[in-house]
């Protein structure tokens, strides 16, 4: 398998920490793959987002980006191959009006201005966000500017998009927007683009490929969304959210209701209850 991130062996201990935030942590991503990985505040998924674009340095271990290994030396290669969307949209504007800060990154790159006349208004077609092009970033929703900050990275064309929870300070309506924007992205670009989201949002971790569990900082548990998210009780011990389809399941086998032991999204589960009514 042709993989884009490998994570070998990594520790890392804040300095005003008496335990390490992670502990001999190894994982890889396959090019091309959404990978979700998940866990409570303090489990350590952040701390390993930060590692990958060189923002912390690792105590132990090995991090290798697209064939280069994370290091002082390929430091700003690692980082034109990674675009990174934080957790809070208001520390992430430079510019003056959207249009201005889309266009930072690429004026940074020594892009062409001819070029980015053309990139920019491109990229924020891409979120939806073209007809706000000249409007003040701090004037747009909590959705709006993490889509704003999406198409910055879309104008760059990174490799790799990591997401650092960067829905978790966002509304229902915020998230969805935002998933939805790199739903549409991730599905024109397929294996050419690389998503990592780092998240306790289980509807975001439901649309990648494959889930990483993250407690104390090793990796407890991975396998599809299906996998993780039919072990319940296993999630609720660990401090993470469940799945509505499955809190409902639980609920009904608490009635003695016999249910599947498969997992169903809430779609497949009406169509299951559906079945179900009608054969009472």
């Amino acid at each position: 398998m042709n993989n884009i991130i490998e994570v070998k062996n990594i520790s890392y201990q804040y300095p005003s920490s008496e335990t390490k935030a992670l502990d001999n942590l190894s994982l890889s991503i396959a090019k091309g793959e959404w990978v979700a990985i998940i866990g409570h505040n303090g489990s350590g998924k952040s701390t390993l987002a930060k590692l990958l674009n060189y923002l912390l340095v690792a105590d132990e271990g090995e991090i290798i980006v697209d064939g280069q290994v994370v290091n002082e030396a390929n430091m700003w290669q690692v980082r034109n191959k990674i675009g990174m969307v934080f957790q809070n949209p208001e520390n992430q504007f430079v510019g003056a009006t959207v249009a201005d800060d889309v266009a930072f990154g690429l004026e940074n790159r020594g892009i062409d201005r001819a070029e980015m006349l053309k990139l920019v208004p491109a990229a924020l077609k891409e979120v939806q966000m073209d007809a706000f092009a000249d409007r003040e970033p701090t004037h747009l929703s909590g959705g709006q500017k993490q889509r704003v900050a999406l198409a910055g990275i879309i104008a760059v064309a990174p490799k790799i998009i990591i997401l650092d929870e960067a829905t978790a300070m966002l509304d229902p309506k915020g998230r969805q927007e935002v998933i939805a924007a790199i739903r549409k992205l991730k599905h024109q670009l397929g294996a050419e683009l690389t998503v990592l989201s780092i998240t306790h949002d289980i509807d975001e971790a439901a649309d990648a490929d494959r889930i990483i569990v993250i407690n104390d900082g090793q990796m407890v548990d991975e396998g599809t969304p299906a996998e993780i998210f039919s072990v319940g009780p296993r999630l609720l011990e660990l401090g993470l959210d469940v799945p509505f389809a499955e809190q409902l399941k639980a609920a009904l086998r608490q009635l003695n209701v016999p249910v599947p032991t498969e997992y169903l999204d809430e779609e497949r589960l009406v169509t299951w209850l559906w079945q179900l009514n009608s054969k009472m």
